[in-house]
């Protein structure tokens, strides 16, 4: 869960996640959404797969991202647990 906070703290990972959102991509279709060299987005989604927020496959000569929505839904229950830990310590 650490590893999915930290890549979450990063705004250039938040914004491959939205790009994500709607489709797969490739790797080079992700890239050219950031005016940064091609080894730092790579350095990015390296992050988010190893927080495993993202899946990755090899389609030919192209890598594929998507979403594990898996893990985005263990993290918001997480959030969620947290929230409900704290009101009923207030309650």
């Amino acid at each position: 869960m650490d590893k999915s906070f930290r890549a979450l703290a990063d705004p250039t990972r938040r914004r491959i996640l939205e790009l994500l959102r709607d489709r797969d991509l490739a790797a080079g279709e992700i890239a050219a959404e950031f005016p940064m060299a091609w080894a730092s987005v790579s350095h990015h989604l390296q992050i988010l797969r190893d927080a495993e927020l993202v899946l990755s496959r090899r389609e030919g000569q192209f890598i594929r991202y998507s979403l594990n929505t898996t893990v985005f839904h263990d993290v918001v229950q997480h959030l969620l647990d947290i929230g409900t830990a704290g009101r009923r310590k207030g309650a």
